[in-house]
């Protein structure tokens, strides 16, 4: 694997473990597993840090440390993912993710009833549970719904992919370093 290339890059842990505002985790992120670069720790935080991607909140980069803290993820990449969806990416990918919900829900996507939509543009003005009730069925469930689907295909192919590239890297490699040897040897 490119380690050099990440580590360059990478934060030093021990700056990061030592901030005031991060010593309420004690021991938590004294985990070796957090800050290697190893074929599982790099595979979980892919996994993380796609599926937090995906989720609609306004805290992603708290999901995803939240998450590959227990899963023992490498930190730095599960957050960093995250930024997959940036204010440029999200609105095809939460588009995206809609008419998955859509989709799954079998709910016709943009199907907005006519009393519904000249109230949207007041939610703003003076939200109320009334229109978040009536949104929820047309939009916020298959979105939240798709968003889900898609954090979870996406954390599975992450995981997936990156074990696979791994281990085609490690053979690969393994495999130059046999012919150098063998060249060497013939010599």
């Amino acid at each position: 694997m490119p380690r050099r290339l990440f580590k360059r890059y990478m934060p030093n842990p021990d700056l990061i473990r030592e901030h005031k505002s991060l010593r309420f985790l004690g021991t938590l992120m004294h985990d070796p597993n957090l800050w290697h670069l190893n074929r599982h720790s790099v595979a979980r935080a892919m996994a993380v840090g796609l599926f937090a991607a995906f989720i609609p909140l306004p805290l992603q980069m708290l999901l995803a440390a939240s998450l590959a803290i227990p899963l023992r993820g490498n930190l730095p990449i599960s957050v960093g993912l995250v930024w997959l969806t940036n204010p440029i990416t999200m609105p095809p990918v939460f588009y995206c993710t809609y008419k998955l919900g859509s989709w799954v829900l079998q709910i016709p996507a943009g199907e907005i009833t006519t009393n519904v939509w000249p109230r949207i543009s007041h939610f703003f003005e003076a939200p109320s549970w009334e229109l978040i009730q009536l949104l929820w069925k047309p939009i916020l469930a298959p979105f939240l719904l798709g968003s889900v689907l898609a954090g979870l295909i996406a954390g599975v192919l992450g995981y997936a992919l990156t074990m696979l590239y791994w281990r085609w890297w490690v053979r690969s490699s393994w495999k130059k370093r046999q012919k150098v040897r063998r060249e060497r040897a013939a010599l």
